[in-house]
């Protein structure tokens, strides 16, 4: 685990993104752990967010030529990351979509950057697939190329088979996907922290029992 990814664990307890507890999921699983990104809700917090998107996309390596969010959670994490990745390598082009075509002045289902070459997706975390299967449609319809997705978390979790919802996204369009953090990310942190015994216990049952 990288300076940074203990870091954003840490910011996203402080922010309370991060909440450790009994949290009944849609799955119907009760899960030991909460992950929401939609309580980064303040100027200052999303810039600090969008400093860690960007980190992990430094991190990779990853060629991209255009940052894609799909709406509406995409759209506040692609503008904060293209503006933290100018700052610390260069101006990159950002775009989102809309839940509806306009049909009117510009028109059109894209705003922001035309789509064209590596496009990079943005989003939370992956749960059924269906945001990241719609922004790959989108990308390829407009002539350019999906070169991964960019996720908060990664719950390496099972889905409805043996495999997560990450990796059958991964599998399904032949693309990465990056995560700031991982579960086994928050184990480790856990780890570091003498008082979270118990914590860590659960997780690691929870883990057993779901994990991939």
């Amino acid at each position: 685990m990288l300076d940074y990814q203990k870091e954003f664990i840490q910011y996203a307890l402080d922010c309370g993104v991060l909440k450790f507890g009994q949290f009944q999921l849609k799955s119907g699983r009760t899960s030991p752990y909460f992950f929401n990104t939609g309580l980064f809700n303040t100027g200052a917090q999303l810039d600090k967010l969008g400093q860690f998107y960007s980190q992990a996309l430094v991190e990779s390596g990853l060629p991209v030529d255009v940052l894609y969010g799909p709406a509406y959670k995409g759209i506040p994490l692609v503008s904060a990351t293209a503006i933290a990745y100018s700052r610390i390598r260069q101006d990159i082009p950002f775009a989102f979509n809309r839940k509806e075509a306009k049909d009117h002045g510009e028109g059109g289902v894209i705003v922001g950057s035309p789509l064209q070459g590596k496009v990079l997706i943005l989003d939370d975390v992956i749960t059924a697939g269906t945001s990241v299967r719609e922004s790959v449609d989108i990308i390829r319809r407009n002539g350019a190329e999906p070169a991964g997705v960019l996720i908060a978390l990664d719950r390496q979790e099972k889905g409805q088979n043996e495999k997560s919802a990450v990796q059958e996204v991964s599998d399904n369009y032949n693309i990465p996907v990056l995560a700031i953090i991982s579960l086994a990310d928050i184990i480790e942190f856990l780890e570091l922290d003498d008082n979270s015994d118990l914590q860590l216990k659960i997780i690691r049952e929870y883990r057993q029992h779901y994990g991939i």
